[in-house]
């Protein structure tokens, strides 16, 4: 997987693919929301054992049941498709979820 920046056209298609994430500065950023707060936990476990198989980290934050997701490839100093294609499987995990994760 590249860590090229991703150029704007490339930021603008992949908000418009993964609709629930915007482009903040040089991050990517979603907000998560669980019906509880194990669900938000288990999500985040599923993300971290991913996110270390990818030696590549997100910020984040969790309080209750809301999880705050900021990913950015801080070695290239914004976005790139390490950043995707961890969104992309944040999405997933979100999705097999019983709750609903609007944000």
């Amino acid at each position: 997987m590249t860590r090229e920046l991703l150029s704007e056209d490339e930021l603008a298609a992949l908000t418009s693919e993964l609709e629930s994430w915007q482009v903040s500065g040089s991050e990517l950023r979603r907000t998560f929301r669980f019906a509880s707060f194990v669900e938000a936990f288990s999500f985040m476990t599923a993300a971290a054992l991913a996110a270390e198989k990818m030696d590549h980290h997100p910020n984040w934050s969790n309080v209750y049941s809301t999880v705050e997701v900021a990913l950015s490839t801080h070695d290239r100093g914004g976005v790139t498709e390490l950043d995707a294609a961890l969104a992309r499987a944040m999405d997933a995990w979100a999705g097999h979820s019983s709750a609903g994760n609007a944000g």
